[in-house]
Order: structure tokens, then sequence, then C-alpha cells
């Protein structure tokens, strides 16, 4: 229960503080959602529908990627693979601040994303579409979901990956949704200075996990690996 508990503890943590980067990113498109119409009950249901499934959509991440990390802890690879992850997102983190690294690889993809979701915005709205638009913008190429991704896969479990990438999505929403509220008063200049936290907390997520796969005994941030833990038993 405590495992779980620090995964979702995890999970949110990263999308609390990692949500003031998406204020910057993904700010314009939650300000472009025609909600300021709305009554304060229908804003507040499509404030929520909107995050919610953002959140869905990261947690379907999570079991794609919980996968592959639980294919690494069948063979005691788990904490081999929390230093990998931890030592690519700093080499990543570190073309991205010195070198000319192009980090949207996926640009037809994210293309398609944003023809469907300009679709959405033009349509008449009921409350599923912001649902709709929510879960389509989960798959929107950002570097603050691949920080989750990482560190979904360290967890070494598809449960586990699945839930922290859910808490992830919710630890956004209460930036996100006043954002959504009360967007009108977060000037460009306010955006562009958020989006310089986000290379403390991508270096702050990564050093965790190397921290987290030397196996130092210290509960929680690197609990000692249990060397003779066998995954799975035959009879």
């Amino acid at each position: 229960m405590n495992d779980i508990l620090l995964v979702f503890i995890s999970g949110f943590s990263i999308g609390l503080l990692g949500s003031f980067h998406c204020v910057g990113m993904c700010g314009p498109l939650a300000l472009a959602l025609p909600i300021h119409h709305l009554s304060s009950f229908y804003k507040s249901l499509s404030v929520l529908f909107y995050n919610i499934g953002r959140a869905v959509t990261y947690a379907s991440m999570g079991v794609v990627f919980g996968i592959i990390g639980q294919s690494f802890n069948f063979f005691n690879w788990q904490q081999g693979l929390s230093i990998g992850a931890g030592i690519l997102i700093l080499a990543i983190l570190l073309m991205n601040q010195f070198g000319n690294v192009n980090t949207n690889q996926f640009s037809r993809f994210s293309q398609a994303i944003k023809v469907k979701l300009g679709t959405y915005l033009k349509s008449d709205k009921k409350l599923i579409s912001y649902l709709y638009i929510g879960l389509l913008n989960g798959f929107l190429p950002c570097g603050l979901v691949y920080i989750a991704i990482a560190s979904a896969i360290a967890t070494g479990s598809i449960l586990s990956s699945s839930l922290l990438m859910f808490s992830f999505g919710l630890g956004t929403l209460p930036v996100m949704a006043l954002t959504m509220v009360l967007g009108k008063f977060i000037s460009i200049n306010l955006r562009q200075r958020l989006n310089k936290i986000t290379p403390y907390l991508i270096m702050a997520v990564a050093v965790l996990l190397i921290v987290r796969g030397f196996n130092l005994g210290i509960p929680y941030l690197s609990p000692a690996h249990d060397a003779n833990h066998v995954t799975c038993c035959h009879n």
C-alpha cells in the first residue's frame, strides 16, 4: 500500500511542479477552449472533463510503457533501468540546452492531432467534447510528459506505471484549471518565465532516478533491493 501511495505522490508531484511548464506550452490551447460564456457549473465540468481526458491518455501510455518496465523488472534489471533513464534524461536536457536538438520528432503525428483538435474547437461544444479534446491533447509531444514516462518505466510495474502517469495528469490539473479560468490575467512574459523552471525540474527528476537505482538503502528515495527476490516462481 505504501508503494502505491509513493507512486501516486511521485506522479502527482511531477505533474504539479511541472504544470508551470504546461502554462507556457499547453496554455494557448487551454485558453482557446470556449468556456468563458458558460455558467460556473458547466465551466467547472468542462475544465474537469478536459483535464480528466488528458489524465486518462497519460494512464493509457503508462500501461504501454509499464510493460517495458515490467520486462526489465522480470530480469532484475530494474536498478540499471532507473539509472539509465536518469542518465538519458540528463543527456537530453544537456543537448536541448547546449545543442540544436529538435524535440518534436513526431511532427506529422503532432500535426494530425492538432488538426483533429481544431475540428473539435470549431464544432458545437458538448461536455463530452471537452473530454475528447483532453484525450487528444494528451498525445501531443511534450518534454514534461517524456519525463513522466521515464519515471513510469522505472517503476517496473504496469499498474504502478499507469497510476504514476494518471496521477501525473491529476497533478497538472490545479494550475491548468486556473489557467483556463483566469488565463486572460496570465501574460506571455509570465508564461515564458515559467518555462525557464522546467530544466531544473527535469534535472531533479533525473538525479532522483539515478539515486534510486544505486540501492543505497534509503527508504522511499533509494530502497534496498533484494537480490534474491524472484518475480515469478514455478512449482
